[in-house]
């Protein structure tokens, strides 16, 4: 792990959205709350809910409560039905967050959203909140969730924006509050900055060997 955090070596910004961007853990837990009570589970700890911020909706339904891909399906379906109408703005932006981007784009940076959420969701959040003012380009998950994985997504916006060059010279980084951040961006041969404030934690990122850890978003100006 890197011992001091020095980003001037980056110009090109890559970030996760939920725990990352916005506190989107009410509007995720009650939307797989719903989920899960269409196959009459009932799960009352909020905290083994959580577990399903950062990876794919069908990976957690698998790891977490055993449903086969069939099961799956119609849990994304159900969490979905609930999370258009209700969950998707149980949602708040981190202080610190919009200012932090600011800074970031008046110095020259280059920002852009790298998220395991489909994007007609991602968007949606990203106008309600003014947020997507700031981006360059955003890229998330396609609702077949063929493109979920997070390693996917990046290599996703970085071919979409032709930023191979910027890859190669180790330009880029990644920002989330995950291992799936660390995990995606090591995959893509990218360094990846982990967030305190999310719903990650200190043993997580370094069990994972996150590059950089931080607890303030202005710690990356």
């Amino acid at each position: 792990m890197l011992l001091r955090n020095d980003f001037s070596q980056f110009t090109h910004f890559f970030w996760d959205l939920d725990g990352t961007l916005t506190r989107s853990a009410e509007g995720i837990v009650n939307s797989v709350r719903y989920a899960l009570e269409s196959f009459g589970i009932k799960e009352a700890d909020d905290e083994k809910i959580r577990r399903f911020i950062g990876p794919p909706l069908a990976e957690s339904f698998n790891v977490f409560y055993g449903l086969n891909e069939e099961q799956c399906n119609k849990a994304i379906e159900k969490y979905r039905e609930f999370y258009t109408e209700k969950g998707i703005f149980q949602n708040a932006v981190y202080e610190g967050i919009p200012e932090t981007l600011q800074k970031l784009k008046e110095s020259g940076k280059k920002l852009y959203v790298a998220t395991s959420k489909p994007e007609v969701f991602m968007f949606r959040i990203l106008e309600h909140f003014n947020l997507a003012q700031y981006f360059d380009f955003a890229g998330g998950a396609d609702m077949a969730e063929a493109r979920s994985e997070k390693h996917k997504v990046i290599e996703y916006v970085i071919k979409h924006e032709n930023l191979q060059a910027e890859q190669k010279s180790g330009k880029i980084l990644m920002i989330g509050d995950r291992k799936h951040d660390i995990l995606g961006a090591r995959k893509n041969g990218l360094k990846c900055c982990a967030v305190l404030w999310g719903y990650g934690s200190q043993k997580e990122f370094e069990e994972f060997e996150a590059d950089f850890i931080i607890s303030k978003p202005a710690e990356l100006v």
